[in-house]
């Protein structure tokens, strides 16, 4: 993920101080139509980024179970995921309090109705949950060592056969992350590339 520039706030910011205007913008994913209401201080405030977008498109959803939109913004990846397989039950967990708001309004916005929205730091906000599946296009400006702590942290939250999808730029992080998500996994699978991103997959086997 790359920086917003468009934003005067760090959107990793717990409590955003720039002015709360919301804006809204129309798209297609997965072959259907979805609606946004964004503002400032969260990242790509304008359309849905290339990763995100790549990660959308070609993620891969349990038939079933509790699937994580971890770091979710403004909800993008957590709605498509509950709009493509009503039978998930999914969450989006952010620290920003303004994407929390963002993805709640985004959530009725597309009339979702098997996700909800909790707001805290990595996995704190889902403590005692485990799931089928977890979904992470990273804030990489606020610090590899974050993205790190929400790789790592993710065996401990997901179920035998779950899986950690992750979309990455292919010049940052192509040659260290693999080597992570094998060492933190035992395996990783690119799933997918494409705009100069790719999408890496482990499992839990």
């Amino acid at each position: 993920m790359s920086i917003d520039k468009q934003s005067p706030e760090h959107y990793f910011s717990i409590d955003p101080k720039s002015k709360f205007i919301i804006s809204s913008f129309s798209t297609i994913l997965r072959g259907h139509d979805f609606m946004f209401s964004t503002s400032s201080s969260v990242f790509s405030k304008k359309r849905i980024d290339s990763g995100t977008r790549l990660l959308v498109e070609k993620m891969i959803l349990p038939e079933e179970g509790t699937l994580l939109d971890l770091g979710c913004g403004y909800g993008a990846i957590g709605i498509v995921a509950a709009s493509t397989n009503q039978k998930l039950q999914v969450f989006m967990t952010d620290v920003n309090s303004r994407a929390v708001a963002l993805s709640r309004i985004n959530i009725k916005k597309n009339r979702i109705i098997n996700a909800k929205v909790r707001r805290g730091y990595l996995y704190e906000p889902v403590e005692g949950l485990i799931f089928n599946c977890i979904l992470l296009n990273p804030p990489v400006s606020a610090g590899m060592d974050l993205v790190k702590k929400m790789v790592l942290g993710a065996p401990k939250v997901l179920a035998n056969g779950g899986s950690f999808q992750m979309v990455i730029r292919s010049k940052i992080g192509k040659k260290s992350f693999p080597l992570i998500f094998n060492e933190v996994f035992g395996n990783c699978t690119i799933i997918s590339r494409g705009s100069g991103y790719r999408i890496l997959k482990g499992e839990i086997i």
